[in-house]
């Protein structure tokens, strides 16, 4: 229980009332009085504000969180026996890790009666993994407004972080109302592009003669133009480096967590458009490896595999990966690798692999910018720190820009993008080498 400073100013009342007694006897009984007026007014207030259990506490959010994304919080608040409008404060108790959104864990506002009142935040998990909830809290004043009482409601819960679904259930939402612009996608594939007859339709001026069916357009009369899609039942294997650089962050989150959340959406994009997705995941030895298959039945279970991958403190080992792979996947495959080029040791080794699966696979190289370094090589020279800072930064970006145009010369696909826009550019440049029927 809490006085408010209402409460408190009432009860300050009786000081002067008391005090004048020293001038008059009479006004130490005028205090008295009002002292014991102030607290079967106080009691009232207390016995009329009710206790605990006229409260009814929810949260709710969704099964799994998803990391590196703003995940919403939902406390729903009722009051059994409200017949007025109540003032609240509710206190919910995130995990200490996770990044807060306004108005954060304390929000305040009315409660109506009859009805159930909700606050919302969001939170931003930095890791998958394991955490859990605590309790939530509540204070609400009273009906005269002289105090506010609080209790504590058992809520606490269990929570699992995943890769980032929320991003896959914006790209489904967007798909169905055709609005995948929003997400910085293409919606539709080019028109007549690929090689799989998908339906007919009536000629239009911007359509090729040599898309016309000319045994239809016999039969209805009219030009009728065959209309084709990107071809199905392609197979999209991913190599992740979980080694020692993809553990380094970026802000708050490791490189590996943003690479994982593009892989999560390109296979949920891929698996949507009937192509086959495959696994491997790998250090200095192989970790994981799941096949090439279609459906939301594989998609699920890289969505397992994904929550359970682990970072690795050592160097990757490309050549194991790589045999590994070659051993297992004969069939022409769009090979998307996953690592980071800033100070690896192993870059020749990476070079030179990426070209030789080239002579049977289309090799995509994907790789994160390093703010960090990118920063460094632009910082301005004010001490020796600061030079040798900029200089090292300054080296370590000139042999990526290398690394990369020599993989570009060799016919080896290169993205190297910021982390943050990771995932639109993988399924954009997915989509682009459908399209052009290069997989």
């Amino acid at each position: 229980m809490q006085l408010t400073a209402r409460g408190l100013v009432m009860f300050l009342i009786a000081v002067p009332l008391i005090a004048a007694a020293l001038l008059a006897p009479f006004w130490l009984w005028f205090g008295i009085a009002w002292l014991l007026f102030c607290i079967a007014l106080l009691l009232a207030d207390y016995a009329t504000a009710g206790g605990a259990g006229n409260w009814l506490l929810t949260r709710r959010h969704d099964r799994r969180l998803s990391l590196a994304a703003d995940n919403r919080i939902v406390i729903e608040v009722q009051h059994r026996r409200a017949r007025r409008n109540v003032s609240v404060w509710v206190r919910d108790t995130p995990p200490r890790t996770f990044a807060l959104t306004e108005p954060g864990p304390v929000m305040t506002g009315a409660v109506m009666p009859g009805e159930n009142t909700t606050f919302t935040y969001t939170v931003r998990p930095p890791r998958r993994g394991d955490y859990a909830f605590g309790d939530l809290f509540l204070r609400w004043q009273s009906p005269l407004g002289l105090l506010r009482r609080d209790a504590r409601f058992p809520a606490s819960t269990a929570i699992q972080v995943y890769p980032n679904l929320v991003d896959v259930r914006k790209y489904d939402l967007l798909l169905r109302k055709n609005r995948l612009w929003e997400l910085g996608l293409r919606s539709t594939p080019r028109l007549g592009a690929g090689s799989e007859f998908e339906r007919l339709r009536d000629y239009t001026p911007d359509d090729e003669y040599r898309r016309i069916n000319w045994k239809a357009t016999a039969r209805r009369g009219r030009p009728i133009t065959m209309e084709y899609e990107t071809e199905r039942s392609q197979n999209i294997c991913v190599l992740l480096d979980v080694g020692r650089m993809m553990r380094s962050p970026v802000g708050d989150i490791a490189k590996m967590d943003f690479a994982i959340n593009a892989v999560l959406l390109l296979a949920y994009v891929a698996t949507q458009k009937g192509d086959r997705v495959g696994l491997l995941t790998f250090a200095d030895s192989v970790q994981t490896y799941m096949a090439p298959r279609s459906g939301r039945t594989q998609f699920r279970r890289m969505l397992e595999q994904l929550y359970a991958v682990e970072g690795q403190a050592v160097e990757p080992d490309y050549n194991v990966a790589f045999d590994y792979f070659a051993v297992r996947q004969s069939r022409r495959s769009l090979v998307l690798m996953f690592t980071d080029l800033t100070g690896s040791i192993t870059t020749e080794a990476l070079l030179a692999q990426m070209v030789r699966i080239r002579q049977r696979h289309l090799p995509l190289l994907v790789t994160l910018a390093d703010p960090t370094v990118q920063k460094l090589a632009a910082q301005p020279i004010s001490d020796s720190a600061s030079l040798y800072e900029r200089t090292a930064a300054e080296k370590l970006l000139a042999e990526r820009t290398m690394t990369l145009d020599r993989l570009r010369r060799h016919g080896v696909q290169t993205l190297d993008i910021p982390a943050d826009e990771l995932s639109v550019a993988v399924i954009n440049r997915y989509l682009a080498l459908k399209e052009r029927q290069m997989i």
